[in-house]
């Protein structure tokens, strides 16, 4: 028997269904409507399809969306003024600053200018300092989609052997703390690991996130073990060397034949992203304005 698939696209539709209600909720019962605002500096396609899908899904979800398109030209201290003006803008909730940043744009200085309170990526150095103590932080959205399924599928995650293969700011470290505080036994590991395949056969769950298509493969995921599939890589179809097809980490086939459960590229941890930028901004205006987080939407 195949692995169990974990459905990201269906789970993704539930987080923002309880978003939206608990939105509706505050509006309801104390005139308040969370916003989310989006800094987009340039013209780079993805991220262009990527802002226009953050503010559909954020008006669908009852909240306020700001969104503000620079020019690729336009100065450090313009960009570090707009954020400054958010951070002060009590209808303001959330700020995200989309990656990647022209060349002359230090993404360092720019993100840690956020309001850590603001900060719904989870990437400025309060909320990453805040992860790695085990403090109330913001987390960043993918490792926090990853968490919200391992969880739903496995339930208590107590004393379970993780694999995090990767180690970027964005996924591997955070989602490595993640684990962490769900007392999971946690090991990171990458590219360069010894005998990365043993590394992996110790492990009841396995996190992708190298950026390496295909690069897991069945013989090193442990009969039974949950693989959760961080990676979206474009490569060459098969089928048709002029067409491109998107692919995992993981080699899909061969490590579906031996998990427990796995997610499929295109349609696992994706779709989780967005929905988790939703809870984000949801948690943050809960917490500006003294009231209860939202149940099962935060780690």
């Amino acid at each position: 028997m195949g692995a169990q698939i974990i459905d990201g696209k269906a789970f993704a539709a539930k987080v923002r269904a309880q978003v939206a209600a608990h939105v509706a909720g505050l509006k309801a019962g104390h005139g308040i409507v969370p916003g989310l605002a989006v800094v987009l500096v340039g013209q780079d396609p993805a991220s262009q399809v990527y802002v226009k899908n953050k503010g559909v899904q954020t008006i669908e979800a009852g909240m306020a969306s700001f969104e503000h398109k620079l020019d690729a030209a336009t100065p450090e201290a313009e960009i570090l003024a707009l954020v400054a003006r958010l951070n002060a803008d009590p209808a303001v909730h959330g700020i995200l600053v989309q990656l990647p940043l022209p060349a002359h744009v230090d993404a360092a200085l720019v993100i840690n200018a956020i309001d850590p309170a603001k900060d719904v990526d989870g990437f400025h150095i309060s909320n990453v300092g805040l992860l790695g103590t085990g403090q109330k932080a913001l987390v960043p959205c993918t490792p926090l989609g990853c968490l919200m399924m391992l969880r739903d599928h496995h339930g208590d995650l107590s004393g379970l052997e993780a694999v995090v293969v990767g180690r970027s700011n964005i996924v591997g470290k955070p989602m490595a703390q993640l684990l962490l505080g769900d007392s999971c036994t946690v090991t990171i590991a990458h590219s360069r690991t010894a005998d990365l395949g043993a590394v992996c056969r110790r492990a009841d769950i396995v996190v992708a996130a190298v950026g390496r298509p295909e690069m897991i493969r069945g013989d090193w995921i442990k009969p039974g073990a949950t693989v959760i599939d961080v990676g979206i890589n474009r490569v060459p179809h098969p089928d048709d060397p002029a067409k491109t097809r998107l692919v995992g980490d993981c080699h899909y086939d061969s490590c579906a034949a031996v998990a427990g459960a796995i997610t499929p590229v295109p349609g696992g941890v994706g779709p989780m992203t967005i929905a988790c930028l939703l809870a984000n901004t949801l948690t943050a205006c809960c917490r500006a304005h003294g009231l209860d987080e939202p149940v099962g939407l935060t780690a």
